[in-house]
């Protein structure tokens, strides 16, 4: 974690890349192209585009047909639907009197930057490690950006035993204000006790009734039974420098939380994460589906009152 996120990139080159060559959105980020230089844009679609036969070998096409290829099949899954869930999620919770949105690991997620009007009522805290936060600083301010008033950054390392500590210190958070916390992309890369201390960490920070959203792989995600993109996913992985570490059944996921003292909300498998979050982008799209990740689910969870 002592550099750049080569995963944050290309999570954000992904966005990007599906905001500017799709009508219908699956989840629209127009900031995130402006996040990446030039340079960093062309070298990933480069390296995407080359990639075609690790992650399509079957593939016969134009660089540029590759590369849409690579992104609606390997890349986009993801990090366009968690964050649609995520979001619409939030939505809800706002308007059921959610005021603080906690984004951990925010790496170069751009809400803040093009938030809705209901969404001007919450107090945003970017939580994230100092290296990745510094960066996404130095990106944004470079962009003819204002800051949003309601926008508070908080570097901390969440392997750290006292990362708490810099989100309780800040003036903005109230530990008394209903929250919802994301926690998008985390659970892949900490050990399973580690996600569970995080989880139990945030839960004794916020007060019953918040809200915690999170994408997760399941048990298979590891073994030779997981489906081919999540094969390929763990290698991409560990070849960047950030190997996945955990997985998790339905039942075990259940008792971690219990332990959190967090109930599952709602559950979406790969299936109905594509019925339900991508089935409109599909129609519109027949020649360039798009379907939910191999192993991996989504989860809402709330922090009961006991």
């Amino acid at each position: 974690m002592e550099k750049k996120s080569l995963t944050a990139l290309v999570s954000a080159f992904s966005r990007a890349y599906h905001a500017e060559h799709n009508q219908v959105k699956i989840f629209d980020d127009p900031i995130a192209i402006q996040l990446l230089t030039d340079q960093e844009y062309e070298q990933i679609a480069f390296n995407m585009s080359q990639a075609v036969s690790f992650f399509r070998p079957s593939f016969v096409g134009s660089q540029e047909q590759a590369l849409r290829e690579v992104v609606d099949y390997q890349l986009s899954p993801s990090p366009l639907g968690r964050a649609a869930f995520a979001e619409q999620s939030l939505a809800v919770a706002a308007s059921l009197g959610a005021e603080q949105y906690l984004i951990f690991a925010a790496g170069y997620d751009t809400f803040a930057y093009r938030q809705p009007e209901w969404a001007e009522k919450l107090r945003i805290f970017e939580i994230d490690h100092p290296v990745t936060a510094a960066d996404k600083e130095r990106r944004v301010s470079a962009l003819p950006l204002a800051k949003p008033a309601n926008l508070h950054c908080i570097a901390a390392d969440f392997l750290e035993a006292d990362w708490t500590s810099r989100l309780a210190a800040c003036p903005a958070f109230d530990p008394e204000r209903i929250s919802f916390s994301s926690l998008l992309g985390i659970s892949y890369y900490l050990p399973k006790h580690a996600f569970k201390q995080l989880l139990s960490s945030i839960a004794r920070l916020v007060p019953s009734g918040s809200s915690f959203v999170f994408d997760y792989p399941d048990e298979l995600t590891l073994t030779p039974e997981a489906g081919e993109r999540a094969q390929k996913q763990v290698m991409m992985a560990m070849r960047a420098g950030e190997p996945m570490q955990a997985g998790y059944s339905y039942a075990e996921l259940e008792q971690l939380l219990e332990e959190a003292n967090l109930l599952i909300y709602q559950h979406l498998t790969p299936s109905e994460i594509t019925r339900e979050l991508f089935q409109a982008y599909n129609e519109r799209q027949p020649d360039h589906k798009i379907t939910a990740f191999d192993n991996v689910n989504y989860c809402l969870a709330v922090k009961s009152s006991r």
